[in-house]
C-alpha cells in the first residue's frame, strides 16, 4: 500500500458538526441522563428536609390540610420533594439537554437556542408564579364557596397536592407559547404574516380558554388569564419576524 493511499481512512470520532457514531450518541445520552438523575436526586433529598415548610407555603390558599391514611403523608412528602427537586434543578436539566443537542445545531441555531432556553425556563417559572399568586387563591375560594352549614371543606394532603400540581402545570406550559411558536417558525410551519393574520382568532380563543378554566365567573379573573396569553402571542410574533425574519 502506498503511503498516501490511506489518506481517505478517517478515525471514527465526533466533531463540532455533530458527526458521531450511534454508540457515541448513546454514551453521551447516558452521561447526560446520569447527571440529570443525580442532580434531581440530590435536590430532592435536600428538599425533603424542608418539606413541612414547603407544605406550609403551598397550602396557604386552602388553610389546614388533613391526612386519612398512614401512608398518605409519607408518599405526599416524597412527591413534594421530587417535584421541588425538579423545579429547582430545571436550569441544570435544560443545560444538559442543550449540551446534548448542541453539536447537531448550526452556529446560528446555537446562538438562538443559547438565549431562548433560559427564556423558556424563566417563562415556565413565571407561569407557575402567575398561577400561584393570582389564579390559585381565587380558584380555591371559589370551590370553598360551595360549603354550607352541613357541608364543610376538609382538604386531604394528597388530594390538595394533586389539585395543586394539576392547576399550576398548565400555566407553566401556556407561558411557553413564545418558545413553541418560535420553533414552529424555525421549522417553517408558521410565519409572522400568518400569526398576524390569526391575531383576532387568538384573542377570541384566549378569552374562551380563560372562561373555561377560570375558577370564577367575574371578568377580572378571566382577563388575568387571557391578557398574558395575548401578550405572549405578540412576543411570539416579534421573535418570528425579527429573529427568524419570516
Amino acid at each position: 500500500m502506498k503511503p498516501n493511499e490511506n489518506h481517505n481512512i478517517q478515525p471514527l470520532q465526533s466533531n463540532e458538526e455533530g458527526d458521531m457514531p450511534i454508540s457515541g450518541h448513546l454514551q453521551e445520552f447516558r452521561k447526560r441522563l446520569i447527571i440529570c438523575l443525580a442532580v434531581v436526586a440530590v435536590a430532592s433529598i435536600a428538599a425533603y428536609q424542608f418539606v413541612e415548610e414547603i407544605i406550609a407555603v403551598i397550602s396557604v390558599p386552602a388553610g389546614k390540610l388533613y391526612f386519612f391514611s398512614p401512608t398518605e403523608v409519607f408518599f405526599s412528602y416524597l412527591e413534594i420533594a421530587v417535584c421541588t427537586g425538579v423545579l429547582v434543578t430545571l436550569p441544570v436539566l435544560c443545560y444538559e439537554i442543550w449540551q446534548f443537542v448542541r453539536p447537531a445545531l448550526a452556529p446560528t441555531e446555537r446562538y438562538a437556542v443559547l438565549w431562548l432556553v433560559p427564556l423558556a425556563v424563566i417563562l415556565f417559572y413565571a407561569g407557575l408564579a402567575f398561577s400561584f399568586f393570582l389564579v390559585l387563591p381565587a380558584a380555591v375560594q371559589f370551590f370553598m364557596g360551595f360549603s354550607t352549614d352541613t357541608l364543610q371543606p376538609m382538604f386531604s394532603l394528597s388530594s390538595y397536592l394533586s389539585f395543586f400540581i394539576a392547576f399550576m402545570l398548565p400555566f407553566g406550559i401556556v407561558f411557553e407559547l413564545p418558545f413553541i411558536i418560535f420553533f414552529l417558525g424555525k421549522l417553517g410551519i408558521v410565519s409572522s404574516d400568518f400569526l398576524k393574520h390569526k391575531r383576532r382568532i387568538l384573542i377570541v380563543l384566549a378569552f374562551v380558554f380563560a372562561g373555561v378554566i377560570s375558577p370564577t365567573t367575574d371578568i377580572f379573573t378571566q382577563v388575568m388569564i387571557a391578557v398574558p396569553m395575548i401578550v405572549l402571542y405578540e412576543v411570539s410574533i416579534f421573535l418570528v419576524q425579527y429573529i427568524l425574519r419570516k
